[in-house]
């Protein structure tokens, strides 16, 4: 339901509905799969109280392939992104936003210890600056091109 947003969002702004289209679908894939990357790093946190009581978490299916199987989603993820931001026609700010968010979760993925609660605690809510600088690329780009319109 998080992801909803991007739908309601490029509805807002567009003024039209046009569901689902390129640009729309590319972010609301990204942000599925960022989702997943953020969500599994949290089940890890659970993933022994998960075996006890029965519960079929992402981070049990994952199991020992969680960090190969992350670094795809969050290749997916910034793929998706970053084709909506060439699709919308964006400029070098939001790209450089959405590399910083790259590189922000490829560190995450690397240094979680995903069998320590602490650590995944840790890289969970790190995962939310993933959105900061997607939102700090959006921004800047957003006011690079109000500044070219003044000239």
């Amino acid at each position: 339901m998080f992801n909803w947003g991007a739908f309601l969002g490029w509805s807002a702004v567009s003024g039209t509905v046009c569901w689902p289209g390129p640009v729309v679908g590319a972010l609301y894939a990204g942000g599925v799969f960022w989702t997943l990357v953020y969500d599994t790093i949290y089940a890890h946190q659970d993933k022994t109280d998960d075996v006890r009581v029965g519960i079929h978490s992402t981070a049990l299916l994952f199991g020992e392939h969680t960090r190969s199987v992350l670094a795809a989603f969050s290749a997916s993820s910034m793929g998706c992104i970053a084709l909506a931001g060439y699709l919308n026609a964006q400029g070098a700010p939001f790209f450089i936003g959405t590399g910083l968010a790259a590189a922000h979760l490829a560190r995450i993925i690397y240094r979680t210890d995903f069998d320590d609660r602490a650590s995944c605690g840790r890289g969970f809510v790190a995962c939310g600056f993933v959105g900061v600088f997607i939102w700090m690329g959006a921004l800047g780009d957003y006011n690079w091109l109000q500044l070219r319109a003044y000239e």
